[in-house]
């Protein structure tokens, strides 16, 4: 089983970057479709963005499209979400998730993740 642990949240103010970090462990993450989902308070969680496994294909919610990169380093077993021109509404906790093939089916629902990140929070003032 792979263990996720996510990094790289903070508080950050309107229009700056971060950068979060998705450290795997105990399993290769190029086995699995991963995913970055965030979550609002009183909100459900949602998809931000996602990548396959060979990382050759990427996919972004309509919000963060432009503006967030998804991408995976498999060298270092770690996946990434660069985040630029940050908006107070990307204020959330911020999950990264990792899905096996069998499980997978169009890569935007929380269910089809088998493996979970504990959470990073990210904070964007104005």
């Amino acid at each position: 089983q792979v263990q996720l642990v996510e990094s790289g949240g903070g508080l950050v103010q309107a229009g700056t970057s971060l950068r979060l970090r998705c450290a795997a462990s105990r399993g290769s993450l190029s086995s699995y479709t991963m995913g970055w989902f965030r979550q609002a308070p009183g909100k459900e969680r949602e998809v931000v963005a996602r990548i396959s496994r060979s990382g050759g294909i990427t996919a972004y919610a309509d919000s963060v499209k432009g503006r967030f990169t998804i991408y995976r380093d498999e060298a270092k077993n770690t996946g990434y979400q660069q985040m630029n021109s940050l908006k107070p509404e990307d204020t959330a906790v911020y999950y990264c998730a990792a899905a096996a093939a069998y499980s997978l089916r169009s890569g935007t629902n929380p269910t089809e993740y088998n493996y979970w990140g504990q959470g990073t929070q990210v904070t964007v003032s104005s």
